[in-house]
């Protein structure tokens, strides 16, 4: 499988007692008040009176975020904003800070959210940062599907790899592609903030080159899936521009991401007994189960 190079972020800040120090050292040569964790994902992110600090483990200078906020702003896209230009590093960590932005509460639009992804697209990678990766997400970890299967292998039940190995046999090709764009590579309701403005785009760490339908791949499986509204990806769609339902590379990559979150909760569960109830509910949809229940994001 060929890759290019690594996403900005594609490594889970593990040691969260090690990124509060981090942030809260941060904060104080910033003049910002404690930190407050916010969310933990593959990043930490902590409020700080006017500010977010999020603490991450780049694959590049954590400088080069900064960069690609100030190059997609001016490219008319709503983002978050620097709230500073300097990086803090310690314990193999960066700190970067940036403009809190406020949640109104309202409903995403994503028909602005199609239009905004349609804009991502249409954007010239050499206008972007030098430093700032754009893998092929054939480099991305969790779609390394052989490996995955491997670590996962001891605990699927056959039902369950029957459907799961069925699916990845139906797109084994699906990283043999021309036609690419500059992606966002993680449109979900989880990246989308809707403020005063309008909504707001965040979470740039899988920024990549691929197909567009790469883009459209999540909300395509949001509302079957994962308990999303009717007509979120329709609506998505209009303000792209078009639909990919029924494109063969977009539908890949649906499903695809469907296996790559399924074998990650279950190989979580294999570490923690906690991820177990989620990784059961997927299995169910590969078991092929009538009555199988809608995921949980995590």
């Amino acid at each position: 499988m060929p890759s290019s190079s690594r996403a900005y972020v594609d490594q889970p800040v593990s040691d969260l007692s090690a990124a509060h120090r981090v942030a809260a050292a941060a904060a104080s040569e910033w003049g910002l008040d404690s930190p407050v964790l916010f969310r933990r994902g593959m990043n930490a992110i902590f409020l700080a009176g006017p500010a977010a600090i999020r603490v991450s483990r780049p694959n590049a200078d954590a400088t080069s975020s900064l960069q690609l906020a100030s190059v997609l702003l001016d490219s008319g896209l709503r983002v978050a904003s620097p709230f500073r230009d300097d990086v803090f590093a310690a314990e193999g960590m960066s700190a970067t800070c940036w403009s809190r932005v406020e949640v109104t509460g309202e409903p995403v639009n994503w028909r602005e959210v199609g239009a905004m992804v349609r804009r991502v697209h249409q954007l010239d990678s050499s206008e972007l940062p030098e430093t700032y990766p754009l893998p092929s997400p054939a480099s991305f970890p969790w779609w390394n599907f052989d490996s995955l299967l491997a670590a996962t292998s001891s605990v699927l039940d056959e039902q369950a790899q029957v459907g799961i190995v069925a699916a990845i046999n139906r797109h084994s090709d699906w990283w043999e592609f021309d036609d690419a764009v500059v992606c966002h590579g993680d449109v979900h309701p989880g990246n989308v903030i809707m403020s005063s403005e309008g909504p707001v785009l965040i979470d740039w760490d899988l920024m990549c080159v691929a197909p567009a339908g790469w883009d459209h791949a999540p909300m395509m499986t949001w509302a079957e899936r994962w308990g999303g509204s009717s007509g979120e990806y329709e609506s998505f769609a209009s303000g792209y521009g078009r639909s990919l339902r029924g494109d063969e590379v977009a539908e890949a990559f649906a499903e695809l991401r469907l296996v790559a979150a399924t074998l990650m909760r279950v190989q979580a569960a294999m570490a923690d007994d906690a991820a177990m109830p989620e990784a059961e509910r997927r299995l169910q949809y590969w078991r092929g189960e009538d009555d199988s229940p809608q995921w949980r994001a995590q």
